[in-house]
């Protein structure tokens, strides 16, 4: 689907979509629970809408809610024979019920798609093979995981992906026998690995970390009854970002300023930018401002980075995004693809070898390719708000990934476009 913008957003007030990185955390602990849990999580995205359908082809009945969820957890005495696991492009998934499967001793083939085979799985491979697991070879698919995970000490590469951690996190509680992680390297994107700890912390599982190491007890998750997935930093930077570089304030509800998520930081990158922002009890405004380049280290914020850059096309100088590396390895090569964007827009963007160096000047307007990757499409109606002319976004479709309601928040914001298949 492509979408034709005709004017970018006028500003009004949003509410921030629920968070994708909290649904899949408390969905999978859910599963696992010694009872029912109702999950509230009003917006269903296709990697949240993954998860579920992996938990449920593992045994746990998932049922659709007006609000959300109501989750029924895995038997573990009924394992189903052969569980076939659809992830979708959803890294998250995939990262985190590798281990859970091998952890219940399910029998399962996982079926990624995408970029997503490509993606690596090293060092969680090793690690799941050397406690007692068979393996597909990486990019195969189906993956197929056979045997039972087991107790004892693991290590894992703190700066290849966090997702590695938080998988065994979930894993290791259902395993007999107390188990540590020893994390090496430097440890990025850790607030993501805060967040699955305080998921597990609400279902009763009480991680401990002393000296680079995650302690994991194994015991029984206990379900609270009842959760909620918080509102999403992340998908509601993107509006943030368009008011600091547009013509119209915007206000997003239904954050919490005191969220472990790490994307909160980009109210304290905007008013490094220059921008005006302020704070309410569960929302955010930001105004039109005067922005400047600077830099950012995206080391632990790397999901920014795409929205980030566009907006720096706004600020008088330069600004360089660097320790981004690893979104070469996403949905896209976001480097390359942020960089095409803002190009075939009219701004000018250079990859370095670790992130983008951005040089502040008025967008055009022009067609842009998303690359299926839906930060770089709702990247690009960000740019739009900078654009003196209409922005056509291919691939616009794309959002649906982690925030299927975006264009219809983009027309609520004033925002006006057309759409073709």
């Amino acid at each position: 689907m492509n979408i034709r913008i005709e004017n970018s957003i006028r500003g009004g007030c949003v509410r921030a979509p629920a968070s994708k990185s909290a649904a899949h955390r408390l969905l999978i602990c859910a599963a696992l629970a010694d009872g029912p849990t109702v999950l509230e999580c009003r917006d269903i995205s296709n990697d949240i809408a993954a998860t579920a359908g992996c938990l449920a082809a593992l045994g746990a009945r998932i049922e659709r809610t007006e609000n959300g969820f109501f989750v029924t957890p895995i038997d573990r005495k009924r394992l189903p024979v052969s569980a076939a696991c659809t992830c979708g492009e959803s890294g998250s998934t995939l990262r985190f019920l590798l281990p859970v499967a091998a952890a219940l001793g399910a029998d399962a083939d996982f079926y990624p798609e995408g970029r997503l085979p490509s993606r690596p799985l090293s060092p969680l491979y090793e690690e799941m093979v050397a406690h007692g697991v068979k393996l597909s070879p990486q990019g195969s698919v189906p993956f197929s995981v056979r045997g039972k995970l087991t107790a004892g000490d693991y290590t894992v590469a703190a700066d290849v992906s966090s997702q590695f951690i938080s998988g065994l996190l979930f894993a290791l509680p259902l395993v007999p026998g107390e188990s540590k992680i020893h994390l090496t390297g430097k440890f990025e994107s850790r607030s993501y690995v805060d967040m699955t700890v305080d998921a597990l912390r609400r279902f009763g599982v009480r991680i401990g970390f002393k000296n680079d190491t995650y302690t994991v007890p194994g015991g029984e998750y206990r379900t609270p009854g009842n959760v909620r997935a918080e509102g999403d930093w992340s998908n509601a930077a993107f509006w943030l970002c368009a008011a600091a570089a547009g013509e119209a304030p915007v206000t997003v509800t239904g954050l919490d300023a005191g969220s472990l998520q790490g994307d909160r930081a980009i109210v304290d990158v905007l008013k490094d930018f220059g921008a005006r922002v302020e704070l309410a009890d569960d929302s955010v405004t930001v105004y039109p401002s005067d922005l400047h380049g600077m830099g950012i280290n995206a080391e632990n914020i790397p999901d920014l980075v795409p929205v980030l850059a566009v907006t720096a096309c706004a600020a008088e100088g330069e600004t360089v995004i660097y320790n981004a590396g690893r979104l070469r390895l996403k949905e896209s090569d976001r480097l390359n693809a942020v960089c095409a964007l803002i190009r075939a827009l009219g701004g000018e963007a250079e990859e370095t070898p670790d992130g983008i160096r951005i040089t502040g000047k008025k967008l055009s307007g022009g067609v842009c390719d998303s690359f299926g990757d839906h930060r770089i499409a709702m990247s690009a109606a960000v740019a739009s708000a900078q654009c003196g002319g209409t922005v056509t976004v291919t691939g616009a479709e794309a959002v649906s990934k982690s925030y299927p309601r975006f264009w219809e928040d983009f027309a609520l914001l004033g925002g006006s476009f057309t759409s073709e298949k």
